[in-house]
């Protein structure tokens, strides 16, 4: 059986909200409604839910994207009917254990953490929209804490009477990260700016309030999804420069490199997801376009709203893609370097000892003369015979280390 918070549906209009407690039987006289429930109470109560779009939209979900809605494994797509859009965007997964700024902070916390070797792993599940005129279907996982952030931000213009957000809601904004929460906080303060006088155009722009409809609705759910992702950036960003230091540090030796072959393939990963958010995004963008001008002044500014945010989304997807191309070339490069200053070192080594057995081997052939058994050899029986030998060998061994130094032979590369 389903939980009660397995489905929230919203009455948006104007700048006021209220929350339902069942299916709605017929459309409001104004506003929309939205409609956000858990992959799970999608599946089991798809017949309730396909006869309540029949009744608000006279055009239910077709079959091949309910399927799409219920696949956990599909990567973020675009879609559309003559009665509706469909877009699939996958969000990054809420485990405790290995994603989120919440989980990254405790792990720091930690005594076993160690930056080099913990780089975050990417989790992502699908977030499914449905974009009719006044209605929003939308398809969640089951811990989706961006609904009932969302849905708590919605409760604050809950019309007199109402219930306020819930504590699970309270805790859902808690878990999301700070920048998508200064974002929140941000359009909060727009949407509680003063109206405009009558009489007033203040440039023709309206102040920003609550979602004036379902699509627009959906472009402001999916930026808080994005917004994640530029989060989880900052965070593969440091890990990476870590990575960088210690891979060209002279005092370091990197063991483990399947954690630097895992952050790559994290890299792999979230470009191959962004791409398919921006292929998507790009779609639902192109398909903006091509809807015709409204007749009133004010829908036509709800409109270009719409277009700017929708472009906005965009542009936060391409600069993710962006960062994470820069990342996964600076980390070749880095890996590329290390091995150069592996190798540059090594033939610093070898060129050391070259030239030392190159100065000790005159040495040696002068020994190896005077240790020959024959009776009659040269100085072998004066007096000073040994310390010429030893001042012909001092002289050789100057000579040497003089001339090396000045071809630089002994000196270290980079100095």
């Amino acid at each position: 059986m389903s939980t009660p918070s397995s489905i929230r549906i919203f009455h948006i209009v104007g700048n006021e909200t209220s929350e339902l407690a069942a299916l709605p039987e017929q459309l409001p006289n104004t506003g929309f409604f939205w409609l956000a429930c858990t992959r799970s109470y999608f599946s089991e109560q798809l017949s309730a839910i396909q006869t309540a779009l029949q009744r608000l939209t006279g055009a239910p979900l077709v079959d091949l994207h309910v399927s799409d809605l219920l696949n956990a494994q599909l990567p973020s797509h675009y879609d559309y009917t003559s009665q509706y859009d469909l877009l699939v965007i996958r969000r990054l997964a809420s485990t405790p254990s290995k994603t989120g700024t919440a989980a990254l902070a405790a792990a720091r916390r930690s005594a076993a953490y160690k930056a080099v070797e913990d780089v975050p792993h990417i989790s992502t599940t699908p977030v499914g929209f449905s974009v009719w005129e006044r209605v929003l279907l939308s398809v969640h996982p089951e811990d989706c804490s961006v609904r009932d952030a969302y849905a708590q931000r919605l409760l604050r213009f809950t019309k007199p009477g109402q219930a306020d957000g819930s504590d699970a809601a309270d805790k859902n904004m808690n878990l999301m990260s700070s920048a998508t929460q200064e974002r929140l906080a941000r359009e909060d303060k727009a949407s509680r700016a003063p109206a405009a006088p009558a009489g007033s155009n203040q440039g023709g722009l309206m102040p920003i309030r609550l979602p004036a409809s379902p699509a627009d609705l959906m472009m402001r759910i999916v930026n808080i999804i994005v917004d994640n992702y530029l989060d989880l950036r900052r965070e593969l960003s440091r890990h990476l420069d870590e990575w960088q230091r210690a891979l060209l540090s002279p005092r370091k030796r990197i063991a483990n490199w399947q954690a630097l072959l895992e952050a790559r393939l994290t890299l792999h990963q979230l470009d191959e997801t962004c791409e398919d958010q921006r292929a998507a995004v790009q779609d639902w963008v192109d398909a903006v376009e091509t809807w015709p001008l409204p007749e009133s002044a004010q829908a036509q500014r709800e409109l270009e709203g719409l277009k700017v945010r929708s472009r906005d989304v965009l542009e936060h997807i391409e600069r993710v893609v962006h960062h994470v191309r820069r990342l996964e070339q600076s980390t070749e490069t880095a890996v590329q370097m290390h091995f150069s200053v592996q190798s540059n070192r090594a033939n610093d080594i070898m060129r050391t000892l070259t030239t030392i057995t190159a100065v000790f081997l005159p040495l040696n052939l002068i020994a190896a003369i005077f240790g020959m058994n024959f009776e009659f050899i040269p100085w072998i029986h004066k007096e000073d015979g040994f310390w010429w030998a030893m001042g012909v060998m001092a002289l050789i061994s100057v000579t040497l280390i003089a001339f090396f130094s000045y071809k630089r032979y002994l000196t270290r590369s980079g100095k």
